[in-house]
């Protein structure tokens, strides 16, 4: 084949991937958590149409109690099948979005300067169909990359994953049989940093190497009714609001995990600026806007996010309750669980809602090297740097099955974009040209993994 016939080839490829994007936003998949949405069987069978386009035959699966929450998996075989799979994996549900808020309609999928809008620009329907265009054009032309490799597009993530990942997982672990190694969302997007040695900017690529857990918390305050005219010391509301009080006014202990100090040492030497806990403010600083992100790794939090108490207005309740949203470091986890009791205190009880486990992976080996490979192939002269995510993905259920998971979701970003301020924001949107560039990337990463 001529480099003209490859150059060819690679628009096409980017072109569909900004196609697909396009259309998978149009898809409304808002997961409200309640199993009020729409759902994701028409993504899914989207997805599924698209690769059997292409001669693959997708498996589609859903629980039997939740009807719609659609996932799509795809296993393609390797040249050396004795070596390990691969899992990429993405998911199809977005949260939801209020169209009065935004600028554009978040489910039109406007293009303008030089942006894709919309829900999931970033988290993740970008990434999906980089997959789905680059796994559509190694089906066309009939090559095997290096090792087999499952591709998973889950429902539900959004609301935890036990719908989509959590479910495949249970129910379907053959699907992943002899597979070690996944890579998914929220890791491979760029940063750019002063380069000392040169004195111009440079860009630093994030490579998602650790995840923090979850743990969903519903606090429920018991009291005693009464009339509101009667004054009552066991005022369920006031207990929980006392709950609150200190669970908030609660400093958790800064902790530097191994994938944050890397992160940290890499900015330093990239800048020359060494760095302490007196100097971290000026070292987060350099990280634009990945900032929030890290400064999520540097402890353990916890965030109220929902109140429900009363029934009217002159009613004492005998109950008020209250949404905790816990994000736990590795290791870390019957720490904070225990912190979050006490706190609580005697009148109050702590309900587990969900509870996911925090993960740390390796920050060397084969599959890291060809993720390396893939974007200085693209970016020469770029660094990539370890990092831990401050949220959670579907590595968690995967990782049940014994597979090492990482965040690598290739964009080449604009140093002025607030990127991480689009997930789960308003007018979420994404460059064209990194979809092109991360497009790119895991064409190179799938011929070398």
């Amino acid at each position: 084949m001529s480099s003209d016939d490859d150059l060819m080839m690679s628009t096409t490829v980017e072109e569909e991937a900004v196609r697909i994007c396009k259309e998978l936003i149009r898809i409304d998949t808002s997961n409200y958590g309640d199993g009020s949405g729409p759902g994701e069987r028409e993504a899914a069978e989207y997805v599924a149409g698209l690769l059997r386009e292409v001669g693959l035959e997708p498996l589609l699966t859903e629980p039997a109690d939740h009807p719609g929450r659609t996932s799509v998996v795809v296993r393609t075989e390797g040249r050396d099948r004795s070596r390990p799979g691969l899992v990429l994996h993405g998911h199809l549900d977005v949260v939801p979005a209020e169209a009065k808020d935004w600028s554009v309609d978040p489910f039109a999928a406007e293009e303008k300067d030089g942006m894709i809008w919309g829900r999931g620009a970033v988290d993740m329907k970008d990434m999906v169909a980089m997959l789905i265009a680059t796994l559509r054009q190694l089906a066309r032309s009939g090559e095997k990359p290096p090792r087999d490799i499952v591709w998973a597009f889950f429902a539900d993530e959004e609301a935890g994953g036990m719908k989509g990942a959590g479910h495949v997982v249970a129910e379907h672990p053959e699907w992943f049989e002899g597979c070690t190694e996944a890579i998914s969302e929220v890791g491979g997007f760029s940063v750019t940093l002063p380069d000392h040695a040169t004195g111009a900017p440079t860009r630093a690529y994030l490579l998602q190497t650790a995840e923090k857990g979850i743990a969903w918390l519903r606090l429920h305050a018991h009291g005693r009714a009464g009339h509101g005219s009667v004054p009552n010391p066991e005022n369920a509301i006031v207990r929980l609001a006392e709950a609150i009080t200190r669970i908030n006014a609660h400093e958790w202990p800064r902790t530097y995990i191994a994938s944050v100090r890397e992160l940290f040492d890499g900015v330093a030497r990239i800048t020359g600026e060494e760095w302490s806990e007196e100097t971290l403010e000026q070292l987060l600083g350099r990280l634009g806007g990945a900032r929030r992100f890290v400064e999520g790794t540097l402890r353990d939090t916890s965030n109220f996010s929902m109140l429900d108490s009363g029934y009217k207005m002159n009613v004492i309740p005998q109950s008020a309750s209250a949404s905790l949203d816990c994000r736990f470091l590795p290791g870390h986890e019957e720490e904070l669980l225990s912190t979050i009791r006490e706190l609580a205190g005697e009148h109050v009880e702590v309900e587990i809602e969900h509870k996911d486990v925090a993960l740390e992976a390796p920050s060397s080996g084969e599959l890291v090297d060809s993720m390396k490979r893939a974007l200085l192939k693209e970016d020469p002269g770029a660094h990539v740097l370890p990092y831990c995510l401050s949220g959670g993905t579907d590595n968690k259920h995967l990782s049940r099955l014994g597979i090492t998971g990482y965040g690598f979701a290739p964009l080449r970003l604009p140093e002025e974009l607030d990127f991480v301020g689009m997930f789960h924001g308003v007018d979420e949107r994404v460059p064209v040209d990194a979809i092109r560039f991360g497009t790119r990337v895991l064409g190179q990463l799938i011929a070398d993994c």
